[in-house]
């Protein structure tokens, strides 16, 4: 029989940790984290990652020597002075202090910085501020103050033996049912065939992993009663039973199934921290609010100070001025609105901040250790199936020989497995160490101290700036609606205003003319009130003889005409079909 070569996993586990690789984890890319951001600041206490500096190549003489030792931590700052408030000896009125915590000494950056060569603090413009105003509004004023339940086994086959309790057969048997059935488990675990079991199954199989104990008492009772079968899950023990080192073939099955998803709950944390701090330190709305802040607390307090500890912002929406209770938030976001009108809601803008603050980084680490003892203990693992394999080969029969050829390719794909993951986890080392120490220059760039930064964790931080903007948009929002509703009231009225002016403009020029239906009216009225007397004749005109006219013939024809006249009117005044000037002109002619 051919002998299958294990040569690529005879190989020790530090031998695979002498080359830089580049520091992208799928597709999260942390290229543009710094080989200086390797070195610490001298800040964190104990690190388990910095002993494991990540060499760097040089193209002429291999690797450069160890960085040098960081410098002793500087003295502590001396004591704050007390302050005296300038405000309130001017003008006489006392204002509402805000209780932050004044940066009295902002850190030297470091030499190699990715937010610049000073602290925030230092590139803030000044903001100026109507400090009448903000005496009157902050004005100090004495008066304001689960149980479980067991599961209950069925009635059992008197014809199979059974030596399990309800309990854990119940377990079996339910795990069972979403397996194959047992006899083809053996195959698919000696070759880890994840077409067979995928990582759920490999996670039943491994809450199924027989005891000694268990065994012991199956194989007892099976020679006790040869001719009666075995129930279900003691025929599923025994048949895992059967198979060598299951639990170390699970450990490294479930490790290379669930590699690409721990290595993603480290790696996403750390890209939503880093993606945090940019956006904080390019948003111009977060360097006016921070400004704002600033000049209204120097204001208040009467001092000059040169920055704050952002947990403070967190408390701007618990500070009330003394006259509309409206809180500083508010006052913050109408002065942002007037000096700064192009500023935004900020919270729209530092969504990696809101990841970010939903992250437990102190878990991260803990996890990205775990990774890392599991990656060791798999490869020890896989060493020891290879010599376990390479005794057995020689004895297997005809029978074994397509299993021996199942395991000879699973182990020649596994180291090779195995080696990625490892370069793929000095990465992982490097991104974190990478990231935390950026994180660490942020917080100096926001003028932390070092023991500052020594105590502020990096989700802790992102959660205090989330809901602070997520307070300040809503804030923002507000007071925008209520113009838009202010506007849209002024404009309701003044289009009432020139509504009701219209009216009565109307109404004037009705009265000065009257209409066409008025002038109908009389027209009508004056037809009706002419005399019907018979025309008069000049007597001294010459006339020829004549019959004398039938005078009674001439009314009736006078009255008729008039009758039809008051006919034609009627009929105008229905239709408005005719002219009045028509009818006006056949009366005269009548």
């Amino acid at each position: 029989m051919k002998q299958f070569e294990y040569s690529n996993s005879e190989q020790s586990w530090p031998s695979f940790v002498n080359r830089t690789p580049r520091l992208q984890l799928n597709t999260l890319d942390f290229s543009d984290l710094w080989d200086e951001e390797d070195l610490d600041l001298g800040i964190a206490d104990d690190d388990p990652f910095q002993s494991n500096v990540l060499p760097r190549l040089n193209p002429g003489h291999g690797l450069n020597p160890p960085a040098p030792p960081p410098a002793p931590p500087l003295a502590p700052p001396p004591p704050p002075s007390p302050q005296v408030n300038p405000v309130a000896l001017g003008s006489g009125r006392r204002t509402l202090k805000l209780h932050w915590k004044e940066l009295l000494n902002l850190q030297p950056l470091p030499r190699v910085s990715r937010f610049g060569s000073q602290c925030i603090w230092a590139a803030l413009e000044p903001v100026h501020l109507d400090t009448n105003r903000l005496e009157y509004l902050f004005e100090s004023k004495s008066s304001s103050n689960k149980a479980l339940s067991a599961l209950k086994g069925g009635t059992q086959n008197p014809q199979c033996v059974s030596v399990l309790g309800v309990k854990r057969s119940n377990i079996i048997n339910i795990a069972l049912s979403g397996l194959p059935p047992p006899h083809l488990l053996p195959p698919a675990i000696y070759s880890m065939d994840s077409s067979v079991l995928d990582r759920e199954d490999v996670q039943r199989l491994q809450s199924l992993v027989p005891s000694e104990e268990e065994l012991k008492l199956i194989k007892e009772a099976k020679a006790q009663a040869p001719r009666c079968p075995l129930a279900l899950a003691e025929q599923c023990l025994l048949t895992l039973g059967s198979i060598t080192h299951l639990s170390s073939r699970l450990q490294l099955w479930a490790f290379a199934l669930d590699y690409d998803i721990l290595e993603e709950e480290i790696a996403e944390p750390l890209f939503h921290l880093k993606l945090a701090m940019e956006q904080l330190a390019t948003n111009q709305t977060f360097h006016y609010i921070l400004a704002t802040v600033l000049a209204i607390g120097n204001c208040l307090n009467g001092c000059k100070a040169r920055g704050f500890e952002l947990s403070y912002l967190g408390k701007l929406s618990q500070v009330r001025d003394t006259h509309s209770r409206q809180p500083l938030l508010h006052h913050v976001c109408v002065l942002l609105l007037q000096l700064y009108p192009q500023s935004s809601d900020l919270y729209s803008n530092i969504t990696a901040v809101t990841r970010a603050s939903k992250c437990d980084y102190l878990q991260v680490q803990s996890s990205l250790s775990a990774l890392e003892s599991l990656c060791k203990a798999s490869w020890e693992q896989l060493h020891m199936l290879n010599k376990e394999g390479m005794k057995k080969g020689a004895g297997r029969g005809e029978g074994d020989e397509q299993r021996g050829i199942s395991e000879a390719c699973l182990y020649q794909r596994l180291p090779q497995f195995l080696k990625e993951c490892n370069e793929r986890l000095k990465v992982l080392r490097a991104v974190h160490r990478r990231v935390i120490n950026r994180f660490h220059s942020f917080l100096l760039y926001l003028g932390y101290s070092r023991s500052m930064v020594r105590e502020t964790n990096a989700d802790a931080f992102c959660k205090t700036v989330s809901d602070f903007a997520l307070e300040y948009r809503t804030a923002h929002h507000a007071i925008l609606q209520q113009r838009e509703r202010d506007r849209e009231r002024e404009e309701r009225e003044k289009e009432e205003k020139i509504r009701k002016t219209s009216a009565s403009t109307a109404k004037t020029k009705a009265i000065e003319s009257p209409a066409p239906n008025c002038m109908e009216q009389s027209m009508l009225e004056e037809v009706l009130n002419t005399p019907t007397s018979p025309s008069c004749f000049d007597l001294s005109l010459p006339r020829h003889r004549s019959r004398t006219p039938n005078t009674r013939g001439l009314f009736c024809r006078l009255l008729y005409t008039k009758i039809e006249v008051v006919k034609e009117i009627v009929q105008h005044a229905t239709d408005n079909t005719q002219p009045m000037s028509m009818l006006s002109n056949e009366l005269q002619t009548s």
